[in-house]
């Protein structure tokens, strides 16, 4: 992305700044924008040579109720619906008041990103949600999109600039200083620095559980912003909850773009290495991501049919599929038998748990996992009985870490006695709070487009020292 023409890239380092961003995924570029609309001049620092972090990884799915393209598809939602799944997907770990500040002004950054021009395509039900609420976008054009608008105001960004420490003055935030040594004063700065995924030292820290979970995310995700927050007294949030996502590749693949795939959410059953099922298919992808790391051997197949196959959108990664059997990631053949010893399960296993579970459906009989849905409290369950067949060997990887920095309703963080520290703002995937003790599909983008227009927008707002 840093070559795309229009980006408003600065080339010199100025000394003082209204508002300084840290981070260039979502949450960084709508706080670049939120300030420059907000009449400061606001400047984007990235560690990375490219635009996009964790972001332009992701699923590229926002959870919003009551949207247009909602309307256009007769799907009935709500804000209290919506704030309702969120702290039951969060098992009421969430701060109320984080989810409070997202039902309230999500539906606005959805107008204001659409008035920028993000457009989102068909509406699909995922994890956590009581209705269909994903809706997909195109990162990449979100975040050019973002930056040209804020150009456009003045605000400037520049790549390959990462930050080492934040400047304090005693009473608040002053600036950064660099990794080269140089300094950049600021008004008041905000932290959009992702998570932690690839740092396996934090990661071994915070989410031992995680040891045997493959790693993706932005290459800068190290949790820079985190330790510089933290050595200024930053509390922290859920990071008892870090979980891996399910569907991923189980190896290493070219044609892996970090999202996996979810099957189970179309129809597919999850299976481990002894061909049987193991997990209520329905459930959060984190939960299920969990689950699977436990099995023997830790892969685990999605095994699927013609009719879950039909539902493949190549629009929306996680439902892929047809792009996953063109790259040759997936194992197919003509009857049960067959895939099983595709597989290389022990014979007559997979034919078992196929066979028990169409006759479960067929005659209405409960699930032994529970499963009711396809996906959260949508879609009824359909056996698995057109020919062909497909098996796709998937993993858990953390790709994003959903904790970190405690902030207020205003985003700016606040210490370990809950006390703000002056002039520093955070959003995105640095922050804790919001998603409690589970992920509902959709609200890491969500959020970062939610909060990360508020933070630039409040940090606009701190008393400006600058000469005009």
């Amino acid at each position: 992305m840093s070559s795309v023409p229009g980006l408003p890239i600065e080339t010199e380092l100025p000394g003082r700044v209204g508002v300084l961003v840290l981070g260039a995924g979502l949450a960084g570029c709508a706080a670049l924008l939120a300030a420059a609309e907000a009449g400061q001049y606001a400047l984007l620092l990235e560690k990375t040579g490219e635009i996009g972090g964790s972001t332009v990884k992701s699923a590229g799915l926002s959870a919003f109720a009551g949207t247009d393209e909602q309307a256009e598809q007769g799907i009935a939602d709500s804000v209290e619906s919506l704030r309702e799944d969120l702290i039951e997907v969060g098992r009421r770990r969430n701060d109320p008041a984080l989810v409070d500040l997202y039902c309230e002004h999500q539906l606005e950054t959805y107008r204001w990103l659409k008035g920028h021009g993000v457009r989102y395509g068909e509406i699909h039900a995922a994890s956590g949600q009581s209705v269909p609420r994903s809706h997909p976008s195109d990162t990449t054009h979100m975040l050019e999109r973002l930056l040209n608008a804020a150009g456009e105001r003045g605000a400037r960004i520049m790549l390959n600039t990462p930050a080492a420490r934040l400047l304090h003055d005693g009473s608040r935030v002053t600036g950064i200083r660099l990794a080269d040594g140089r300094e950049v004063l600021a008004d008041a700065v905000v932290l959009a620095t992702g998570g932690f995924s690839m740092n396996p030292n934090l990661l071994s820290a915070f989410a031992p559980q995680m040891e045997h979970a493959l790693r993706q995310g932005g290459a800068g995700n190290q949790g820079d912003g985190l330790k510089m927050a933290m050595a200024l007294g930053a509390g922290l949030r859920d990071t008892p909850y870090i979980k891996g996502t399910y569907g991923h590749f189980h190896v290493e693949h070219p044609d892996e773009d970090g999202t996996g795939i979810l099957a189970v959410y179309k129809g597919a059953i999850a299976v481990n290495r002894e061909g049987r099922r193991f997990v209520d298919e329905s459930k959060n992808y984190k939960e299920i991501g969990d689950a699977a790391l436990v099995q023997p051997g830790v892969t685990t197949w999605q095994v699927f049919d013609a009719r879950t196959m039909a539902q493949a959108n190549d629009e929306v990664p996680i439902y892929e599929f047809a792009g996953r059997e063109r790259a040759g990631m997936l194992l197919k053949a003509d009857t049960i038998a067959a895939l099983e010893a595709e597989i290389g399960l022990p014979e007559g296993s997979l034919q078992r748990t196929v066979a028990e579970y169409n006759a479960a459906i067929g005659e209405g009989r409960p699930d032994p996992f529970g499963r009711a849905h396809l996906s959260g409290g949508v879609g009824e369950p359909t056996p698995i009985d057109r020919p062909p067949f497909y098996a796709h060997p998937s993993g858990t990887v953390v790709l994003a870490t959903y904790c970190g920095l405690t902030v207020d309703t205003r985003m700016r963080v606040v210490d370990w006695w809950g006390e703000p520290i002056g002039r520093l703002y955070a959003a995105g995937e640095i922050t804790g709070g919001f998603h409690g003790a589970g992920y509902m599909t959709g609200t890491s983008i969500g959020k970062s487009g939610v909060f990360g227009r508020l933070a630039g927008r409040n940090a606009a707002r701190e008393e400006s020292e600058l000469q005009w």
